[in-house]
């Protein structure tokens, strides 16, 4: 929106590297009994986990602070009443929570727009309600960037929706089509007939004064989700606030880059038994220009209305440890197996919490490194944070109480009235579907292939050493990194950091690898010991094309299992003579001639052959540099897997290929 006070890209900063480490929790009636009591137990709350926040230099203007609950309809009838409009019967109608500009023109322009797209999707606009907000409490920096916010009322114009589901997916289409056409002339920060999401950019104690609706006595709800800010080195806004839509997060995602790489590589195979030829009018699939919580809540939410139940998004997108875990049922070894097959972990530190307005729960992170803390109540309420004491709860009232461990599941269920174990829900989960069987049909192992005739042996003739400098080699590189390499099988280890001098400020010639380091984390990472490292640590790699992520079965889980990124020759072999109907490996050469052409030619050619043999059905193309001579000189290693990668990506043909890298150039980890 044209609200928010953090500027575009510019210079080093880019929105995505926005992160946040934050207070999260929420409090539940577990037999599903609405109350205000709730609520203000969620108030409560959220004021204790002030500390975890962060406020502007004004200190009245807070990187964020939010609730969601279920959608009060007894004090929303009551609103309407007073403006002569009867709302329909509850979960029959949904409420947009809408951030608008200011400006009137451009509001009533976001409006008419949301109302014909409503139209044209089958909805209604029953009504408009200007949201009762008091901008007194605010920081200067937080109401000079304040949106409007209005609340829109829908319903099918049928009068009674198919299902409940049905319309949350035709609330979700309304919401994605307005949101590309409006960009950030529009914000819903919930659209739903369960829930509602009240937030800003206010700071944990100023938020039920900003909204007087949540300190009225009829705002009543069985469920309340709040969160308390603390954008690290980022830019507060009133739209990333927590809660999103489906959750409220404390950690980052470390891998996102990767993640939305993938997401947006997988559009081009989806297809999807519910939304059929719709799903393309849902992409892209991810919100660029969200922060890293923002992108996995739009993930789940996809998964969420394809079809998975919300625990189950979770699982798939945050997997417990499960490749060393040797005590784990099978069941559910295989249900971690097969959606590895399809997707990758959101990996960080995260404690993530989530509801879809009846179910409500939190999971932790395989490394466990985020505190989540649970109380239950003997009079059935229960209450998580990322703190202990949020609530001054006596003893005696004390059923039992306990944390999350590393990969666990919290889920309270208030329709069926209780909470659902850690095991029994994934069991659950794991067997609801035959894994097992679509494994052993779809997966092969690479070292069960029989073996393969010898790749040819490395031409041109150039003696060793002339192979050595094509590829960069010096004596420092022989002496401290190969030898202890070949001699000891043990990576070589000489600081704990570095005093290299940066490779851009260098007179002499560096690889490409030199002139990127890795990628911290934002928020601090304790160190892992080394058994938990070896439990949560997998080097499991899976080859060939990726199959379709919405629609569950053996034929989107056909892949090659690798144990290691790391191939012998003999494994390389095997992968080289791969030509079956599932998979067919081709080979593509790295070498080019710098007489006849330079370096962005010999990439044009190498993407163009690449494009080619994905069209003649190749599933692995293996980048090889084993021509190396006087006629011939390598594309560096690096650019040219980064570059392949980037160009399928643009292709919307990535996950139709793996790429394996066949080189004399990579030597050090």
């Amino acid at each position: 929106m044209k609200s928010i006070n953090y500027p575009q890209p510019q210079g080093l900063y880019h929105p995505s590297y926005e992160h946040d480490a934050c207070g999260v929790g929420f409090a539940v009636d577990i037999q599903g009994r609405p109350s205000h009591a709730t609520v203000k137990r969620g108030l409560q709350i959220l004021a204790r986990l002030s500390h975890r926040a962060a406020a502007g230099a004004d200190n009245d203007s807070g990187d964020g602070a939010g609730m969601l609950l279920q959608i009060p309809h007894q004090f929303l009838c009551g609103e309407f009443a007073q403006l002569g409009i009867e709302l329909p019967a509850a979960g029959t109608y949904g409420v947009a929570m809408l951030f608008l500009p200011r400006d009137s023109q451009a509001r009533a322009h976001a409006e008419q727009i949301f109302a014909g797209t409503a139209e044209q999707e089958g909805l209604t606009v029953l009504g408009w309600r200007n949201v009762p907000v008091h901008p007194g409490v605010l920081g200067t920096a937080a109401d000079q960037c304040r949106p409007a916010i209005r609340q829109a009322f829908l319903a099918p114009q049928n009068g009674t929706p198919q299902s409940q589901e049905a319309f949350e997916r035709q609330l979700f289409m309304v919401r994605r089509l307005v949101e590309k056409q409006l960009g950030g002339d529009f914000y819903a920060a919930s659209m739903s007939s369960r829930t509602i999401v009240y937030k800003g950019m206010v700071t944990a104690q100023q938020l039920p004064g900003f909204y007087p609706d949540l300190r009225n006595e009829k705002t009543a709800s069985a469920l309340c989700l709040v969160h308390s800010r603390f954008s690290t080195n980022t830019f507060p806004s009133w739209e990333r606030a927590h809660p999103i839509r489906y959750i409220a997060h404390n950690g980052e995602i470390n891998t996102l880059r990767g993640n939305v790489n993938w997401m947006n590589a997988r559009e081009s195979v989806l297809h999807s038994p519910v939304f059929g030829q719709d799903l393309e009018r849902l992409f892209p699939i991810l919100q660029h220009e969200g922060s890293d919580s923002a992108i996995f809540d739009n993930a789940l939410e996809f998964l969420h209305h394809n079809g998975r139940s919300l625990p189950h998004a979770v699982m798939m997108m945050i997997p417990e440890p499960w490749s060393g875990h040797k005590q784990m049922e099978e069941s559910r070894r295989a249900f971690y197996e097969y959606h590895s097959t399809m997707m990758e972990p959101w990996d960080g530190p995260a404690l993530v919490a989530f509801t879809d307005g009846s179910q409500i729960g939190a999971a932790l992170d395989r490394n466990g490194l985020r505190p989540a803390r649970y109380c239950v109540t003997r009079d059935q309420q229960l209450i998580m944070a990322s703190e202990a004491g949020v609530l001054d709860i006596p003893a005696e009232a004390v059923e039992h109480k306990g944390r999350l461990k590393p990969g666990m599941m919290l889920l309270v269920d208030t329709d069926r009235g209780r909470i659902v174990e850690d095991q029994d829900l994934k069991e659950e989960l794991a067997s609801a579907s035959p894994y097992q069987e679509w494994l052993q049909e779809g997966i092969i192992d690479l070292n069960a292939l029989p073996a393969a005739q010898k790749q040819a042996a490395e031409t041109g003739g150039a003696p060793l050493l002339e192979k050595q400098k094509a590829f960069g080699f010096t004596n420092e590189d022989l002496n401290l990194i190969l030898t202890p390499l070949a001699r000891d099988s043990q990576d070589p280890v000489g600081s704990m950091g570095t005093d290299s001098p940066l490779a851009v400020l260098s007179e002499r010639p560096q690889l490409l690898y030199s002139y990127f380091k890795q990628l911290f984390a934002q928020v601090t990472n304790p160190p892992i010991d080394s058994i938990r490292e070896a439990l949560i640590t997998s080097t499991v790699t899976y080859l060939g094309a990726e199959g379709n992520l919405l629609r569950p079965g053996a034929e989107s889980c056909r892949r090659v299992r690798t144990d290691s990124p790391i191939l012998s020759s003999g494994q390389l072999d095997k992968l080289a003579a791969l030509q079956d109907d599932a998979h067919r490996t081709d080979t593509l050469s790295l070498v080019y001639s710098h007489r006849q052409c330079g370096l962005e030619e010999a990439l044009d050619g190498l993407f163009a052959r690449a494009d080619e043999a994905i069209s003649r059905g190749a599933s692995i193309l293996i980048l090889s540099d084993r021509t190396v001579g006087p006629d011939g000189m390598p594309i560096p290693a690096l650019l040219a897997v980064a570059g392949l990668h980037h160009h399928l990506i643009r292709q919307r043909t990535r996950t139709k290929v793996s790429i394996v890298l066949d080189s004399g150039e990579p030597r050090e980890v």
